[in-house]
Protein backbone atom coordinates (compact mmCIF):
# COMPACT_ATOMS: atom_id res chain seq x y z
CA UNK A 1 0.00 0.00 0.00
CA UNK A 2 1.21 3.59 -0.76
CA UNK A 3 2.35 5.19 1.88
CA UNK A 4 0.16 8.41 2.61
CA UNK A 5 0.78 12.15 3.26
CA UNK A 6 -0.69 15.17 4.82
CA UNK A 7 -0.83 18.74 3.20
CA UNK A 8 -0.09 21.82 5.52
CA UNK A 9 0.26 25.25 3.61
CA UNK A 10 3.35 27.04 4.76
CA UNK A 11 0.62 30.52 4.02
CA UNK A 12 -2.59 28.92 3.61
CA UNK A 13 -4.45 32.06 2.71
CA UNK A 14 -1.86 33.47 0.21
CA UNK A 15 -1.95 30.31 -1.38
CA UNK A 16 -5.61 29.91 -1.52
CA UNK A 17 -5.59 33.55 -2.97
CA UNK A 18 -3.29 32.37 -5.70
CA UNK A 19 -5.21 28.86 -6.19
CA UNK A 20 -8.28 31.11 -7.09
CA UNK A 21 -6.85 33.14 -9.96
CA UNK A 22 -5.36 30.59 -11.50
CA UNK A 23 -8.82 28.81 -11.13
CA UNK A 24 -10.03 31.76 -13.11
CA UNK A 25 -7.72 32.37 -15.63
CA UNK A 26 -6.56 28.72 -16.44
CA UNK A 27 -8.91 26.47 -16.03
CA UNK A 28 -7.20 23.51 -17.63
CA UNK A 29 -4.20 24.14 -15.03
CA UNK A 30 -6.19 23.99 -11.80
CA UNK A 31 -8.09 20.86 -12.99
CA UNK A 32 -4.90 19.16 -13.23
CA UNK A 33 -3.82 20.71 -10.13
CA UNK A 34 -6.50 19.74 -8.24
CA UNK A 35 -7.69 15.98 -10.31
CA UNK A 36 -4.47 15.04 -11.01
CA UNK A 37 -1.73 16.55 -9.06
CA UNK A 38 -3.20 16.92 -5.73
CA UNK A 39 -4.51 12.96 -5.48
CA UNK A 40 -1.20 11.87 -6.64
CA UNK A 41 0.88 13.76 -3.79
CA UNK A 42 -1.44 12.45 -1.21
CA UNK A 43 -0.60 8.87 -2.24
CA UNK A 44 3.05 9.32 -2.31
CA UNK A 45 3.85 9.61 -5.38
CA UNK A 46 5.66 13.03 -5.41
CA UNK A 47 5.54 14.33 -9.15
CA UNK A 48 8.20 17.44 -10.65
CA UNK A 49 11.58 18.16 -10.15
CA UNK A 50 13.70 17.84 -6.77
CA UNK A 51 15.23 21.62 -6.35
CA UNK A 52 17.08 21.54 -3.50
CA UNK A 53 17.16 19.71 -0.38
CA UNK A 54 17.62 21.48 3.25
CA UNK A 55 17.02 20.61 6.53
CA UNK A 56 15.46 16.98 5.75
CA UNK A 57 12.86 18.53 3.64
CA UNK A 58 13.04 17.89 -0.35
CA UNK A 59 11.89 21.02 -2.03
CA UNK A 60 10.03 20.04 -5.27
CA UNK A 61 8.81 22.43 -8.15
CA UNK A 62 5.64 20.81 -11.08
CA UNK A 63 5.14 22.71 -13.69
CA UNK A 64 1.55 23.08 -14.69
CA UNK A 65 -0.37 23.20 -18.06
CA UNK A 66 0.06 26.60 -19.43
CA UNK A 67 0.11 28.24 -22.77
CA UNK A 68 3.24 29.04 -24.74
CA UNK A 69 2.95 32.25 -25.07
CA UNK A 70 1.97 32.72 -21.66
CA UNK A 71 4.73 31.17 -20.21
CA UNK A 72 7.09 32.95 -22.56
CA UNK A 73 5.71 36.37 -21.50
CA UNK A 74 5.30 35.61 -17.63
CA UNK A 75 6.92 32.84 -17.11
CA UNK A 76 6.00 29.01 -16.58
CA UNK A 77 3.15 27.86 -14.04
CA UNK A 78 4.83 25.76 -11.54
CA UNK A 79 3.67 24.46 -7.83
CA UNK A 80 6.54 24.41 -5.77
CA UNK A 81 5.97 22.13 -2.62
CA UNK A 82 8.22 20.94 0.26
CA UNK A 83 8.45 17.05 1.66
CA UNK A 84 9.17 16.18 4.72
CA UNK A 85 9.37 11.90 4.97
CA UNK A 86 9.67 11.72 9.26
CA UNK A 87 6.25 13.32 9.62
CA UNK A 88 4.92 12.12 6.07
CA UNK A 89 3.90 15.43 5.23
CA UNK A 90 3.76 17.75 1.82
CA UNK A 91 4.20 21.91 2.61
CA UNK A 92 2.83 23.76 -0.15
CA UNK A 93 4.52 26.81 -0.38
CA UNK A 94 3.27 28.83 -3.75
CA UNK A 95 2.27 28.74 -6.92
CA UNK A 96 4.07 30.59 -9.44
CA UNK A 97 4.39 33.65 -11.16
CA UNK A 98 3.19 34.54 -7.96
CA UNK A 99 2.79 38.48 -9.52
CA UNK A 100 0.36 37.65 -11.98
CA UNK A 101 -1.29 35.53 -10.02
CA UNK A 102 -1.73 37.86 -6.92
CA UNK A 103 -2.48 40.58 -9.22
CA UNK A 104 -5.22 38.58 -11.13
CA UNK A 105 -6.90 37.54 -7.36
CA UNK A 106 -7.40 41.46 -6.95
CA UNK A 107 -7.96 42.93 -9.39
CA UNK A 108 -10.02 41.55 -13.07
CA UNK A 109 -6.86 41.60 -15.23
CA UNK A 110 -7.34 42.52 -19.19
CA UNK A 111 -6.01 40.40 -22.10
CA UNK A 112 -4.26 41.59 -24.99
CA UNK A 113 -4.02 39.00 -28.07
CA UNK A 114 -5.43 36.42 -25.77
CA UNK A 115 -2.77 36.58 -22.92
CA UNK A 116 -3.30 38.06 -19.54
CA UNK A 117 -1.68 41.67 -19.15
CA UNK A 118 -0.86 42.97 -15.58
CA UNK A 119 -1.57 46.21 -14.63
CA UNK A 120 1.83 47.41 -13.61
CA UNK A 121 3.68 46.28 -16.31
CA UNK A 122 1.00 46.42 -19.34
CA UNK A 123 3.98 48.26 -21.88
CA UNK A 124 6.11 45.87 -21.32
CA UNK A 125 4.45 42.59 -21.26
CA UNK A 126 2.14 43.92 -24.27
CA UNK A 127 5.89 44.68 -25.95
CA UNK A 128 6.73 41.04 -25.43
CA UNK A 129 3.88 40.28 -27.16
CA UNK A 130 4.22 42.21 -30.39
CA UNK A 131 7.54 41.06 -30.15
CA UNK A 132 6.67 37.17 -30.18
CA UNK A 133 3.78 37.58 -32.58
CA UNK A 134 6.53 39.32 -34.53
CA UNK A 135 8.74 36.56 -34.77
CA UNK A 136 6.52 33.70 -35.17
CA UNK A 137 5.35 35.30 -38.53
Amino acid sequence: MAEKYVFEYENENEFKKLESALKKYNMLAYKKLYFEYYPSLKSGHLLGDKVKTENNEDYYEVKLPTDALFAKVHGEAKLHYKVNDERKVIIILTLTPEDIFSEGHQSELVTYKGVMVSKEHADKDMFKINLLNMIQK
